[in-house]
């Protein structure tokens, strides 16, 4: 049997921040971008009535693993689907940026609407996706 997929919703003034932990790369763009909000030495670790909902939607747009991502009441706050694009972090992941569908070795789809991490590096427990393992093994590559 697999394992349930955690799905955690923090929610203020319309925006509902959206928190998938499996998907997390702990690239720490979040912790970066909005100490005020994110802090994952607290309970809850989120607060997204620190920030406005533009800053929050600004920093769930810079997620590089797609872990973070939101609903919004106001359907003209929501991000728009870009052409896709890919960024190859050097010593990391493959970045995907745009909506994509990720179909498995078994046939099983998986629509990806924001921005998608796949690991390059051969050592994630969660592959086709980046689960941060690069940085324990010293993964070198540009």
């Amino acid at each position: 049997m697999s394992e349930k997929e955690i799905v955690k919703n923090y929610e203020a003034d319309g925006l509902t921040v959206v928190w998938k932990p499996k998907l997390c790369i702990h690239a720490a763009e979040c912790v970066k971008r909005l100490p005020q909000v994110y802090n994952p030495n607290e309970k809850p670790w989120i607060k997204v009535e620190n920030a406005s909902a533009e800053e929050l939607i600004e920093q769930i747009n810079a997620c590089p693993s797609g872990a973070l991502s939101y609903i919004s009441e106001n359907i003209n706050e929501m991000s728009e689907i870009m052409e896709t694009k890919v960024d190859v972090l050097a010593n990391g992941p493959l970045l995907v940026h745009g909506k994509l569908i990720v179909k498995d070795s078994k046939g099983n789809e998986v629509e990806k609407t924001a921005t998608t991490a796949f690991c390059r590096c051969g050592a994630s427990s969660n592959k086709p996706y980046c689960d941060g393992s690069h940085a324990k093994i010293e993964f070198k590559a540009d």
